[in-house]
């Protein structure tokens, strides 16, 4: 153990990692550099200026709350096909969904949010919605 924490500490133990980067070329850079960029764009990030943290927050609370309105969509849209709604529980789901749907729009609308910005992309998984 004491072996590792002195490999850990000693500098030249770092020097093959140093020649490694010196080594790279200028095309080697401007790659690396385009690939890190492409993935910087894909990683949703904390936004903390102060004037942003509310519109951050509203994001993701919308993101979560369209999220959970497109499974109740689907839930519902279930169990009408399958006969276990009456027309009157359709009829109030369907105006119970639209309501949640429109409050969603004009609170995204007062963040100026779009509809794309209510999605999280969750990497290899693909897009939440």
């Amino acid at each position: 153990m004491a072996t590792t924490a002195r490999r850990i500490r000693n500098p030249s133990a770092r020097r093959p990692q140093a020649v490694a980067a010196a080594e790279l070329t200028g095309n080697d850079l401007a790659s690396l550099r385009s690939e890190l960029e492409g993935i910087a764009e894909r990683v949703p990030r904390w936004n903390a200026r102060p004037e942003d943290v509310q519109r951050s927050v509203v994001q993701l609370v919308l993101t979560l709350v369209e999220f959970v309105r497109s499974l109740l969509e689907r839930q519902a849209i279930r169990r009408m096909e399958a006969g276990s709604l009456t027309a009157a529980q359709t009829e109030d789901v369907g105006h119970a969904l639209m309501i949640l749907e429109q409050t969603v729009d004009d609170l995204a609308w007062r963040f100026n949010l779009d509809r794309r910005d209510l999605n999280v992309d969750l990497g290899p998984l693909g897009r939440l919605m």
